[in-house]
């Protein structure tokens, strides 16, 4: 799933107008390289590890389940 030209124009914009310190991008995508960040900013890698239950794929079978989808 990626950003249309209005998405990123208004994320652009929203992140721009936001009073903050800085922006921790925790994306698939460096956000930098497709629009202009005016705060400081860092990416954030991460990994999602199951332990136990409910794991994600339950999680998502209930929530489809109980939204009809």
């Amino acid at each position: 799933m990626g950003y249309g030209d209005q998405q990123l124009k208004d994320l652009e914009t929203t992140i721009n107008n936001t009073e903050c310190d800085a922006v921790v991008i925790g994306t698939p995508i460096d956000l930098n390289r497709i629009i202009n960040i005016k705060r400081p900013s860092t990416r954030v890698w991460y990994d999602l590890q199951e332990i136990g239950s409910p794991n994600l794929e339950e999680v998502i079978e209930e929530f489809v389940k109980k939204h009809r989808l």
